[in-house]
């Protein structure tokens, strides 16, 4: 089949183990002279503002540094940090850490570049025009915002996700070194890698995947399932490590490109509502999402299945299809997270309301390679309970 298709992504990877040792580097390669580091609380609480300010000041250059970003960061934050990268006539903006970091991260620069507000860019293809250089620096394997146009936040008040997307959130530069994820506990290794993992075969599935995207989207699907359980149980594994932050950056690339299913709306709600984090989130909605779209796209969830090992030979599409799900619901259990929303405390008389929320994230659902109804969603969720 003849397809027509563009392909999009951060101007420049740079992708190895020590290459975090050269940022100050990066940054004057970008004309910049004045940072504002975004950095998750958390992270900045272990060492890692000591040691980032450290190699700033043993460089010369003087950075600001906002390291107050929450998991599943509200909308505010976005506001806050911009505010302080105005205040500090900053030139340039780092995302340092998870997700959540790396989106907020986005969002200040193209708010502090158009002096605006965060509400004024959700949605798509809202922001006017470029914002500040960016650099992202993952410490986890999973979400792939250092290759994404999108940021995700929580809106406390209408208790629910809403993203910026647009092109120019595309990062300058995302800077990989695996050896910054050596010390992150098996628990977010686990969701993040599972997050990466959805990605992939979302973006796979998707009815807009072009062979370039699919080609990026099977081999995520390939390292990570290789790779993930060492990661998760054997941690200083520097070669699983690698291994794993190379298939969460192909998998962000997938997504980039092919965008994401329905698995992502259903788990929106469950970050909105009830505050589960995305990779966790995700990990429950995919393989129920993988079960229910299997008539929509046999073909490719037994490549899917037959790139994660699974032996297919010999069996209809039907049968290998759904051997993708068993090895996405082993994978799962093997990485210790929560496979029901019982576990999570989440009672079905809620279902409704998660459902109606989920129908508007309409995006996904458009990329879902079957049509998912309010009723659908709601028997998803009860299948997952």
């Amino acid at each position: 089949m003849q397809k027509t298709f563009s392909f999009t992504g951060a101007r420049k990877i740079v992708f190895g183990c020590g290459s975090f040792s050269g940022l100050v580097g990066q940054i004057r390669d970008l004309r910049a002279r004045k940072p504002l580091i975004a950095m998750d609380g958390n992270l900045a609480k272990l060492g890692m503002r000591d040691k980032i300010m450290e190699m700033f000041d043993r460089e010369g250059m003087k950075a600001v540094l906002y390291d107050r970003v929450l998991p599943e960061p509200p909308l505010e934050q976005a506001d806050e940090g911009a505010k302080m990268a105005l205040k500090g006539k900053c030139d340039i903006v780092i995302g340092i850490g998870g997700g959540s970091a790396m989106d907020v991260a986005k969002a200040i620069a193209v708010i502090a570049a158009h002096n605006a507000e965060a509400k004024d860019f959700l949605g798509l293809n809202k922001v006017p025009g470029p914002g500040l250089p960016t650099i992202m620096v993952p410490t986890t394997a999973g979400t792939g915002s250092e290759v994404t146009f999108t940021a995700v936040f929580v809106r406390h008040d209408l208790r629910k996700k809403e993203g910026m997307n647009s092109v120019f959130m595309y990062p300058d530069l995302a800077l990989l070194d695996p050896e910054l994820t050596l010390s992150l506990p098996p628990q977010p290794t686990a969701a993040s890698g599972m997050d990466a993992l959805c990605h992939a075969i979302e973006s796979y599935t998707s009815v807009i995947a072009s062979p370039a995207s699919e080609m990026f989207s099977l081999e995520a699907i390939r390292l990570i399932s290789e790779n993930l359980r060492t990661c998760v149980h054997n941690g200083k594994d520097l070669e699983a490590r690698e291994a794993q932050m190379l298939g969460s950056l192909y998998a962000g690339i997938g997504l980039a490109n092919a965008g994401v299913g329905a698995a992502h709306s259903l788990s929106y709600p469950l970050g909105g509502k009830y505050g589960i984090s995305h990779g966790v989130a995700n990990t429950l909605m995919l393989p129920r999402i993988m079960e229910f779209n299997l008539p929509g796209a046999l073909e490719k969830f037994a490549v899917v299945a037959e790139t994660m090992g699974e032996n297919t030979e010999g069996l209809s599409d039907r049968d290998a299809a759904m051997l993708a799900v068993e090895a996405v619901d082993l994978l799962i259990e093997d990485c210790d997270i929560a496979t029901s929303l019982e576990e999570l405390g989440i009672p079905e008389e809620d279902f409704l309301e998660m459902a109606k929320v989920a129908m508007t994230v309409a995006r996904p659902l458009e990329n879902n390679p079957r049509k998912v109804t309010l009723e659908d969603a709601i028997a998803i969720y009860r299948t997952a309970l």
